[in-house]
């Protein structure tokens, strides 16, 4: 009953119709960032089980959007941006890869006298003022206004400057795919970069994501970043727990709660390529340098996602055209 009424007041909220592009890119202080308008989504690690239902719910729902490369891949010059594929291993499920934007991570440990084994949700954190977003030189990064960060696979060369800048390390490369391949296939990134963009089309239709939806748990609970925040801090008082997410790299919209000290259940978890950390994360976007680059990225970068979505359009037309005839 309580998922029930949980989703109706999700979908009754009328947020999910602030799916809408931000009108700048440009970076804002953190005082102008209206929490109202962005979703959070609170993920109550006690609860979960390890069943792996959302992962599943994740792949099956994203499917579509997993990248489907041409082979062979083109040589690159000079030989710098390493292939990354995946293609033959999209049923790894034990760490983040383009096709599995969503894992379980495992931790043990102890904490005042009790022993605790915990499993985690991992996937994009969603920032509420995204390193990946600011710092993408080609636009192919976008912020949502309701707070959902996205990479767009028609629009990003696979450079992975979102990667080099996020925290957690997050995205991940497919080759063989995007704009590169028409483009400067030799010269540019070599790929595209993928993440979790919390199903986006399903939350602009009004729906959940996918994730929650299959979770026979209640683990995950979605709705306005201030709500989640105050729900948040509630159970940690009431259990004596912590919190992560609200203040790590200026915040994000992702909120773990835990009975254990995140500092603690870091150093039990597997950490490495595609399995992130869970330690204290300054706020990238307050570094000068990254201030600076954002603020001299955001006209170029817009001009080159408008290019990117001209050629697309182009190319579309074109096709459409070599077809009717």
């Amino acid at each position: 009953m309580e998922k029930q009424l949980s989703r109706r007041s999700f979908l009754k909220s009328g947020l999910a119709a602030a799916c809408a592009v931000s009108a700048s890119s440009l970076p804002r202080p953190a005082a102008a960032r209206n929490e109202t308008s962005q979703l959070a989504t609170l993920i109550d690690i006690r609860k979960c089980i390890g069943c792996e239902a959302c992962v599943e719910a994740c792949r099956e729902s994203n499917y579509d959007k997993f990248p489907k490369p041409e082979k062979p891949f083109p040589k690159m010059y000079p030989d710098r941006v390493p292939v990354m594929d995946w293609s033959d291993k999209q049923d790894v499920r034990d760490r983040l890869t383009p096709y599995n934007w969503l894992y379980i991570q495992y931790a043990e440990a102890e904490h005042k006298g009790e022993t605790f084994y915990l499993t985690i949700p991992r996937r994009c954190m969603h920032c509420v003022n995204p390193p990946c977003v600011k710092l993408c030189p080609w636009g192919a990064a976008r912020r949502l206004e309701n707070g959902i960060s996205r990479i767009d696979s028609d629009l990003c060369l696979g450079g992975s400057k979102c990667k080099t800048v996020c925290p957690w390390k997050i995205p991940e490369r497919q080759t063989g795919v995007g704009l590169y391949l028409d483009i400067l296939p030799a010269f540019a990134g070599n790929g595209v970069m993928y993440k979790c963009d919390r199903c986006y089309n399903l939350v602009a239709k009004g729906e959940l994501p996918a994730c929650i939806e299959a979770c026979p748990e209640d683990v995950q609970k979605i709705g306005p970043r201030d709500e989640i925040i105050r729900e948040a801090k509630k159970i940690a008082q009431e259990i004596d727990g912590y919190i992560y997410g609200e203040t790590e790299n200026g915040g994000t919209n992702t909120i773990y709660i835990s009975p254990v000290p995140f500092e603690k259940l870091n150093q039990s978890i597997e950490k490495g390529p595609g399995k992130p950390h869970l330690a204290p994360a300054e706020d990238s976007m307050e570094d000068g340098n990254n201030l600076a680059a954002a603020m001299l990225i955001a006209p170029v970068a817009g001009i080159a996602a408008a290019a990117g979505k001209f050629y697309k359009m182009t190319q579309s037309e074109n096709q459409k055209g070599g077809d009717r005839e």
